[in-house]
């Protein structure tokens, strides 16, 4: 009796009777592009090790992973033969040669967007790779987006499945994302309405961070509450035909990758590693180099983001 009063006491105020939440850790990729970087499978194989080190709850990846060919088969199965849960994410590129349902046939992917639960945490998968022909939404397939003049949108259908996936849970939410809903998604106000006026009606931030890739940059911008984390490709930063360098690898490699010489690549495979608790988040990230020459070297000073090769590490309270 004497504990079981002193148990009632704690919980009338005299202190906390709340569970302590059980951290959710997961390990985050974006834009390795097998199809230009050279050392794709390096890179992914770096990852997934220090996946399995930290003993995370899932490893995912934020798109432009691999196109669905034969010779990218043995890159693949890289990741398919990770142990641990893991999930992955429609990016732009992944679609240059393929239908989204021929994407999913190749990796097994279970859906263009979804959601899962660990822990006390809710995870929302988004899929901005549609188009807008003036009539339809149409989804990206072998490169229609090229030519298309609204790009990167998440079609009403899918929005309104946010709206009730959002309702239906009484978790913290964690988006991701190829495209980010603070910058690229063109119909990303659409999209940040309905995560903050989930938090109106939940009366909390219940819709706390969302990450993203696709551009391949670091940075982390907030809006209305919300934490909007630009992941960083675990690879390069695309510069185009303007800062071309053929010079800095082999011709052997030139041919095997004819897109590399557009690239600023990084020498280190980057990636995050994510830990969620009631308080927080913190992400502890890779700091790298480029291979040389670098942006400096190259005269590169036309950039609206940051060029840089690395993913920072970053504490946010809820």
């Amino acid at each position: 009796m004497k504990h079981l009063f002193l148990s009632l006491l704690i919980c009338l105020g005299f202190g906390s009777c709340q569970k302590e939440t059980k951290p959710v850790t997961f390990a985050i990729v974006s834009d390795i592009h097998q199809d230009i970087a050279h050392d794709a499978e390096e890179r992914l194989s770096t990852f997934l090790h220090a996946a399995e080190e930290n003993q995370v709850d899932f490893i995912i990846e934020l798109g432009d992973f691999c196109m669905p060919k034969e010779e990218n088969k043995p890159f693949l199965k890289l990741w398919q033969d990770y142990p641990g849960e893991k999930h992955m994410v429609f990016g732009n590129h992944d679609m240059d040669n393929c239908s989204k349902e021929e994407f999913i046939r190749f990796t097994g992917m279970q859906s263009p967007y979804y959601s899962f639960d660990k822990g006390d945490f809710h995870f929302i998968v988004l899929d901005p790779n549609n188009i807008y022909d003036g009539e339809k939404y149409l989804p990206y397939d072998k490169g229609n987006y090229y030519k298309a003049e609204k790009i990167s949108l998440v079609d009403p259908e899918q929005m309104e499945w946010l709206k009730q996936d959002l309702q239906a849970t009484d978790k913290r939410c964690i988006i991701f994302s190829h495209q980010s809903f603070e910058c690229s998604s063109e119909n990303r106000e659409d999209i940040r309405k309905i995560f903050e006026e989930e938090n109106r009606r939940a009366g909390y931030k219940k819709v706390a961070v969302a990450f993203s890739g696709h551009d391949h940059t670091n940075y982390m911008k907030e809006i209305n509450g919300i934490a909007y984390i630009q992941i960083n490709s675990a690879s390069n930063q695309w510069v185009g035909e303007k800062y071309a360098c053929p010079e800095r690898f082999s011709d052997e490699i030139n041919q095997k990758r004819p897109a590399l010489k557009y690239t600023l690549p990084y020498k280190d495979a980057l990636y995050g590693i994510v830990t969620l608790t009631d308080k927080g988040m913190n992400l502890k990230g890779v700091k790298s180099e480029f291979i040389a020459p670098g942006p400096e070297e190259l005269g590169i000073t036309d950039r609206s983001q940051p060029l840089v090769p690395w993913i920072e590490d970053l504490q946010l309270t809820f």
